[in-house]
């Protein structure tokens, strides 16, 4: 089933034969449907967050060519019959995924440069909405299954996929920023996690290990590798630091498509997601948390914080299998903001 909550793929399991799973095969891991609207309600947040006040969409220009679901929120890409059936990409259609990568990259920057104490996180939505804009991409989330911003920032708590507003960033906060270009027809998708003033040395240490795990699991990228593999590599790092990597959320094949095969996943697992082959793209993208792996969705239905309120780190890059080994399409550049560890 095509995933409506996911620009880190929400993941749901799925048993034989049931809607979106072919009957041939076993139980295993599927994008699940959520994502949508918003409203007013009771609810008991995990920590210290709260949502602020939305402004309006922002508008694209109409010269900007537009992803399938732009108008009316709905993604017209078919996800393959099986998990393992990936797209090997031309090589035209690598050179737009490193055209729409290097503008991802240099949209992430140039947000990841803004980050500093007092400046709200609709502010770092409209900074990225201008940059993508002038440059002339779409923002790829803007609009995706009626997700309302062009950017996702998510403070301290939150997994993945919070929504900007009014929101103010604080000394001491940690923040993911997850920045998706969509141009030429094809999407480039990263993100990093920043750290804000003075955080505490455990606090520091989750965005160093996450990056560090996202590193290592990039390094075992190259032709007949399992996509399951990836899994056992990011979550050892984790273990090894009294870390934990979040398992309700994986990574995610990219290219005309926002989502589609192979899944990602960030955790040990025997899933059958296919071997890794020249002109395949795809994201990696782990998220490590200091306590528990659970989430909590917010009445927003796209906000995912840890269930005990703990702070949660995410990196993230749209990657290339080559004939060789792997190429970083959304690679950090010279001028790249430096990590607080450099």
């Amino acid at each position: 089933h095509p995933p409506a909550m996911a620009f880190a793929l929400a993941l749901t399991s799925v048993g034989r034969g049931r809607a979106g799973a072919a009957a041939s095969v076993p139980a295993r891991w599927q994008c699940a449907a959520a994502g949508g609207g918003f409203g007013k309600t009771k609810f008991k947040f995990a920590g210290d967050l709260r949502p602020g006040t939305l402004s309006p969409p922002r508008r694209v220009p109409e010269g900007i060519e537009r992803p399938s679901y732009a108008r009316d929120g709905r993604p017209k890409e078919k996800w393959p019959a099986l998990p393992w059936l990936i797209e090997e990409k031309k090589s035209d259609e690598v050179e737009r995924m490193r055209e729409a990568g290097r503008l991802a990259r240099e949209v992430l920057d140039a947000a990841g440069r803004a980050v500093e104490a007092g400046i709200t996180t609709d502010e770092i939505d409209r900074l990225v909405h201008e940059e993508t804009v002038k440059r002339g991409a779409y923002p790829s989330p803007l609009n995706y299954n009626k997700f309302p911003k062009s950017c996702c920032t998510s403070l301290n708590e939150v997994i993945c996929h919070g929504i900007p507003d009014s929101t103010k960033i604080k000394d001491g906060d940690i923040m993911n920023i997850d920045v998706t270009c969509f141009y030429n027809g094809f999407h480039g998708d990263c993100s990093e996690t920043y750290v804000i003033g003075e955080v505490d040395p455990r606090g520091l240490e989750l965005v160093q290990v996450t990056y560090d795990a996202f590193r290592k699991a990039i390094d075992i990228c190259k032709p007949g590798v399992p996509y399951q593999d990836i899994g056992g590599v990011i979550e050892d790092v984790a273990s090894a630091h009294g870390f934990k990597s979040v398992k309700e959320f994986c990574g995610h094949g990219i290219g005309r498509a926002f989502h589609t095969a192979p899944n990602v996943l960030h955790f040990r697992n025997k899933e059958p997601n296919g071997v890794m082959k020249p002109g395949h793209t795809f994201t990696i993208e782990p998220m490590f948390v200091e306590g528990s792996i659970k989430s909590v969705l917010w009445p927003d239905k796209w906000t995912a914080t840890t269930a005990d309120g703990k702070r949660s780190a995410q990196f993230e890059h749209t990657l290339l299998i080559t004939e060789t080994g792997v190429e970083e399409l959304t690679g950090r550049l010279p001028d790249s903001p430096a990590f607080t560890w450099q």
